[in-house]
């Protein structure tokens, strides 16, 4: 049996990784991983999610450690994600964090310990055919967290436990109240950690100049202006102060400090260009599954290169945000949308 890093969120999830692995005869050692000192009301970084996982640590019988990665989460995430949103690009920061510090820092702190492995409390699966590591779907599809995943590769699976990959989240539930864990009801954490409920354009506007825009249709006609470019994304609907139009508009674009807005139909695009590409193990072409959000639908598609070709026009991405490709329900990898 191995000697396991469990990062524990102060979640039910992650409390019951960490319980079903200690099942499993494995010796079990929990971290937390600090990482943002501001204010937060909705994600995992909270002093109560803190001692939330040291408490069922306690309750496990395992050591439990505190990791400060607040520097490696400003540099790796952070930044990052303003960065994006002041050249008009739609950030995804929970894929960065899971790329840069839960499976990169956490990693090297691993080694640096003496560990065998890392587990999380991750809804997805890793599996092996005899000769490469794979990622796959979770058992739950509406837990499914795979997509956030997609940047793992053979060295990282290889080293990486899913322990709740293969349980719906009643049976998670189900277990953590068996095991009297405090984690057991816990609502799962929703948006992003570092930003409070509504707070983005506030949160942004102390490290980035936010530009008002005009607001133009695909004719180019001028039909309005918004406070702030940084903050439109692509398929937004509201907040465009586009009220009495005889139909929905949506942006269909960002260019420099103009908004296109236009119909449904301007949103379809045929093919999505990609950047950044990664892949779990070789490089792949031929037919796939794109998902485009977290719990989306997968749209059948040909991938060449850097370009998924889809076999039916779909909602165009907004640049930034990242499509991962599948296989039935096996990760292949993924990139961010150009």
């Amino acid at each position: 049996m191995s000697n396991v890093l469990v990062a524990m969120s102060g979640g039910v999830d992650s409390s019951v990784a960490a319980a079903l692995l200690l099942d499993e005869g494995h010796e079990v050692t929990g971290c937390t991983m600090r990482l943002w000192g501001g204010e937060s009301d909705t994600g995992c970084c909270s002093v109560a999610d803190v001692d939330d996982a040291r408490r069922v640590a306690q309750q496990l019988g395992i050591p439990h450690y505190v990791f400060d990665f607040g520097d490696d989460f400003q540099a790796g995430v952070v930044e990052p994600y303003v960065d994006a949103h002041a050249q008009g690009r739609t950030p995804n920061p929970c894929i960065e964090c899971n790329r840069t510090v839960k499976f990169d820092r956490l990693l090297r702190r691993a080694d640096a310990l003496g560990f065998d492995a890392v587990a999380t409390g991750h809804h997805a699966r890793v599996t092996h055919d005899g000769r490469r590591w794979q990622l796959r779907r979770a058992i739950d599809g509406a837990k499914d967290q795979s997509y956030v995943l997609h940047m793992l590769d053979q060295a990282t699976l290889a080293r990486t436990l899913l322990p709740v990959g293969a349980l719906t989240k009643a049976d998670v539930r189900a277990r953590a109240a068996r095991l009297g864990l405090r984690t057991a009801a816990k609502p799962d954490s929703q948006d992003v950690c570092f930003i409070t409920k509504g707070g983005r354009a506030r949160f942004l506007s102390t490290r980035v100049a936010l530009t008002p825009g005009r607001v133009v249709d695909v004719a180019g006609h001028e039909v309005g202006s918004v406070d702030a470019v940084e903050l439109v994304t692509v398929g937004q609907r509201r907040g465009l102060g586009l009220g009495g139009a005889a139909a929905p508009r949506y942006v269909v674009g960002v260019d420099g400090a103009t908004v296109v807005v236009g119909s449904r139909a301007d949103l379809l695009v045929e093919q999505i260009e990609l950047d950044a590409l990664t892949w779990i193990d070789e490089p792949v072409s031929g037919e796939v599954l794109v998902q485009c959000s977290a719990h989306g639908r997968a749209h059948p598609a040909t991938i060449d290169h850097d370009v998924a070709r889809l076999h039916a026009p779909t909602t165009k991405v907004a640049p930034g945000q990242s499509v991962v490709l599948y296989r039935d329900d096996e990760v292949l990898g993924g990139g961010i949308a150009r």
